[in-house]
């Protein structure tokens, strides 16, 4: 008869590996309520910010600020992958072309006409433009489901666009800056997908650093011509406070939050933030910048976030 063989429980984690699960758990809860607002500061300051910092000047100011602060972090890492960063330097620029240039300056410009609610309306409907671009240059399937959400976003964006007047369309009485940002908005989805597509053997941090200071670079040409044309900014006090607030609130902050509650939740819950960035966007824009809610915003936001939901969100199988 042969020998039993000793028993051997199962693993359990331990009690403190539990409690520090469980701790990060619901930091990461609560942060998912909070790191909206960090990342709608941005809109929110775009608009705050139109009269006195002009949108070129506040982009290169935001995105080196951002690249000034991560670069202690990350320096050694982009100096031993320096290689890949002279072979890759295209996709760099490109990508920083789009996310800090025309996503960055064109928020900021739009802004002068338009208003930090439509903004974050516009906004929203990213997520559908990354899925439509996907599929458009990448041949990413596209369900029924998906489509109809699509479908619903891009009619509440022509609402909001149109200021819920089909007739504005016919004689083109919308807002300039509207146009701006949902050209911000395309410019930030095509972003984001090459950001998914093109592999990188940097990590998040040096990665961002590099495409940012890709950015800083590209912006100074257009920067040169801005301040020959309209000045410097004036580096008051309010000034100072606007930059630092978009550097360490939705430049570093944001991304560090978005971070730590996609490791603690997953990517799925995490996903929750892009439907309640536009509702942030209108709350603050209403206490901070006294901005009213029309009858177009009810009607935009009434399709473009049920839109977001179907258009995101894969139901779930048994």
């Amino acid at each position: 008869m042969a020998a039993a063989l000793p028993y051997s429980p199962p693993p359990v984690a331990s009690a403190p590996l539990r409690l520090t699960e469980n701790r990060d758990q619901r930091i990461a809860q609560v942060l998912l309520f909070v790191t909206p607002a960090m990342f709608t500061a941005n809109m929110v300051l775009a608009r705050a910010t139109a009269d006195f910092i002009p949108p070129v000047a506040l982009a290169e100011l935001r995105w080196l600020g951002v690249v000034l602060v991560l670069l202690p972090f990350c320096g050694r890492e982009l100096w031993r992958h320096r290689a890949t960063l002279r072979r890759g330097w295209a996709r760099y620029a490109l990508l920083g072309l789009l996310g800090m240039g025309i996503c960055g300056a064109g928020v900021y410009r739009g802004a002068a006409s338009t208003t930090a609610t439509n903004i974050g309306l516009i906004y929203a409907v990213s997520p559908v433009m990354i899925i439509l671009l996907s599929r458009a240059m990448f041949g990413d399937r596209l369900s029924r489901r998906q489509g109809l959400g699509a479908g619903l976003a891009l009619a509440g964006v022509l609402v909001i666009v149109l200021r819920g007047d089909p007739a504005a369309l016919l004689a083109l009485s919308f807002s300039a800056g509207d146009l701006i940002i949902l050209a911000a908005a395309i410019s930030w989805a095509l972003y984001t997908v090459l950001l998914k597509r093109w592999p990188d053997p940097l990590g998040v941090t040096a990665r961002l650093t590099a495409i940012a200071l890709a950015g800083v670079i590209l912006l100074l040409p257009p920067l040169g011509w801005e301040l020959a044309s309209r000045g410097p900014p004036d580096f008051d006090l309010r000034t100072i406070a606007a930059v630092l607030t978009l550097v360490l609130v939705p430049g570093v902050g944001a991304y560090a939050t978005y971070g730590y509650i996609t490791k603690h939740l997953g990517p799925g819950r995490t996903g929750l933030l892009l439907y309640m960035s536009p509702v942030y966007t209108a709350v603050m824009a209403w206490l901070l910048l006294g901005e009213t809610l029309a009858l177009h915003h009810w009607l935009g936001a009434a399709l473009v976030l049920p839109g977001l939901f179907f258009a995101t969100h894969k139901p779930a199988t048994t």
